[in-house]
């Protein structure tokens, strides 16, 4: 991939001010992948959100993996908006953007003078997008916090993990990119709505309230069947008596993901493919090829005893059976409603997605090297997303918007410099 490519993308026109920390910049960069101008700001000196793993395990702050994942695509340039003058040099930037993207405490963007309320001032039809742990207001919106607080506020650990035992943590901090992404969501409705009316607006994202939706069917189980939702380990709940069922099941080389669920298409289809496999296998019991999927395997009118029979034979099964083995015999050739549990590793050989071309290598000259990137998360026929540079280095991309965009002069971008406003 060339450094920097032509910008044909579907938000070309936009320019977006990106005063996110954390993985709530992964929303500015959805939005610059899109083709938005995103000018990422960052404190003089660096981002705290430069932080490791860094590249070959160097700890650089110009070589955050972490950084580089949440900024490819944008501009950079560094300012601190905590002084008069850096105030006033981000109305000026204010006045050229269509949206600002910021996570802060709840206020403090007001109490610098530089809140929506002060900046339509300056932009009268600017999109303010504020991501915050609990939203701008209520009770809780002046609160701290974290991935730990946001799934556990949002109700998600309520049914993760094993029943006797606390909940399960995720991995990997997911919490603010829900956020951050649902935050790109609402500023492009929000520029939309610019579009119709002429009219910007104050969009409120509570990361608290985006982790709610990966609860899927919990919250409304209550609502529809009085059934209340709890840690089932490995498992879910259906039917109207919440019976617990396997989702998560071991294999010879890893883990699939598979339920075992009747009563209506396509699920009929796939079980019954999946009991002429283990026939052919020597592996399925006459009461098992008997079993009619439709009547007797209908969520409302299972018992936790035949569940429990039915389980037992696939789990044996799963357990001669490669990951690969269930997903190209099983899923794509039997088409059985079955898939593997990836490691980051098995996702950067599947066959799938090279075949997509989904990874790209993106130049980094500074590192005198490429680094691969999970591809666009979406193909577009005319106005394909492009990488079209690598996450920038502190305050690269000073000169080019403070000097040649801004028309400040080399002499009032050194003053600025010197005082450490930039």
């Amino acid at each position: 991939m060339n450094n920097v490519k032509t910008n044909n993308s579907l938000l070309r026109p936009y320019r977006i001010l990106d005063l996110t920390e954390g993985g709530y910049m992964i929303g500015g960069r959805m939005l610059a992948d899109l083709g938005a101008d995103v000018i990422k700001i960052e404190p003089p000196g660096g981002s705290q959100s430069r932080i490791a793993p860094f590249y070959k395990d160097i700890p650089d702050a110009e070589k955050s993996l972490f950084w580089y994942a949440y900024n490819l695509n944008k501009r950079g340039i560094t300012l601190d908006i905590n002084t008069a003058d850096g105030q006033d040099m981000f109305r000026k930037l204010a006045k050229k953007a269509d949206a600002i993207i910021e996570s802060f405490d709840v206020g403090y963007m007001s109490s610098v003078g530089l809140g929506y309320d002060d900046l339509i001032k300056t932009k009268a039809d600017i999109v303010f997008t504020s991501i915050s742990p609990f939203g701008q207001s209520g009770p809780k919106a002046h609160y701290k916090g974290c991935d730990l607080t946001g799934w556990a506020s949002g109700g998600y650990f309520y049914i993760c993990g094993n029943p006797d035992r606390p909940p399960v943590w995720i991995s990997f901090p997911q919490a603010k990119l829900h956020a951050g992404a649902e935050a790109a969501s609402g500023t492009m409705m929000a520029l939309w709505h610019r579009l119709k009316t002429g009219e910007g607006q104050s969009v409120d994202v509570s990361m608290q309230e985006c982790v709610t939706t990966n609860s899927f069917n919990a919250p409304e189980m209550w609502d529809l069947n009085k059934v209340e939702f709890k840690r089932l380990a490995k498992g879910i709940n259906i039917g109207t008596q919440g019976l617990r069922v396997s989702v998560v099941w071991q294999c010879k080389d890893g883990y699939i993901i598979f339920v075992a669920q009747g009563g209506v298409q396509p699920f009929v289809n796939s079980m019954k493919s999946l009991v002429e496999w283990m026939a052919g296998d020597g592996m399925a019991d006459e009461w098992l090829k008997q079993m009619d999927w439709a009547k007797d395997y209908n969520a409302s009118k299972l018992t936790k005893t035949v569940v429990d029979r039915v389980e037992e034979a696939f789990a044996k099964f799963f357990m001669t059976k490669t990951k690969n083995d269930l997903y190209e015999e099983g899923a794509l050739n039997r088409r059985i409603l079955i898939g593997p549990l990836s490691t980051t590793q098995d996702l950067s050989h599947d066959r799938q997605l090279q075949f997509r071309n989904f990874w790209e290598k993106v130049e980094h000259p500074e590192l005198n090297d490429t680094v691969t990137y999970p591809g666009p998360f979406l193909k577009l026929n005319n106005n394909p997303m492009q990488y079209r540079r690598r996450a920038p280095l502190i305050g690269e991309h000073n000169v080019e918007i403070y000097e040649t965009e801004l028309g400040l002069s080399r002499t009032e971008l050194y003053k600025l410099k010197e005082a450490r406003i930039i």
